[in-house]
């Protein structure tokens, strides 16, 4: 007889979560694919505008975008938005996208699908010791150690971030 895994209920309350700093943003994850049997990985997400992140593609994942604050824009494939609160996005497994926080701060939900990615989250960021962004970087980060540890789980860095004046 086969045992089949169940994934249970989850249900995290307003600052709940396993939250981490993560190059200059704070995720608060809401759910982890250890949780899900690896459906998916859940996460709220805090950053400012100095948050821009490389031209990039996930060959194992989708993700879903759901701004709840602020100004992001999005460049998914070959279309550029930028989205305000209520904004849902949807990117499909291997489209290029990039993002880009506008306003002074912005807030959104994320959903990966399946789970995996959360994994390099927890490998390459800290504990969040309060809920609030983190302090500034005291030097820029490993760009190099970043795409490699990103390809590991499939992620291809494609471009650099955004300009910031575009």
């Amino acid at each position: 007889m086969m045992t089949e895994t169940m994934t249970k209920p989850i249900v995290q309350q307003k600052n709940q979560g396993r939250a981490l700093w993560h190059l200059g943003a704070l995720l608060n994850f809401k759910a982890l694919g250890a949780e899900t049997n690896g459906e998916y990985w859940a996460l709220e997400g805090l950053a400012d505008k100095t948050m821009a992140v490389p031209l990039h593609a996930h060959t194992r994942e989708a993700e879903i975008w759901y701004v709840l604050e602020g100004e992001i824009t999005f460049t998914i494939g070959d279309e550029k938005m930028t989205a305000g609160p209520g904004t849902f996005a949807f990117i499909p497994q291997n489209v290029p996208h990039t993002f880009q926080i506008r306003s002074g701060k912005a807030r959104w939900f994320g959903i990966g699908i399946p789970a995996g990615l959360d994994e390099w989250f927890f490998e390459t960021g800290v504990p969040a010791q309060a809920l609030t962004l983190p302090p500034p970087l005291d030097a820029p980060p490993d760009v190099d150690a970043i795409v490699a540890s990103l390809k590991a789980y499939g992620t291809d860095t494609l471009g650099p971030p955004p300009d910031p004046n575009s």
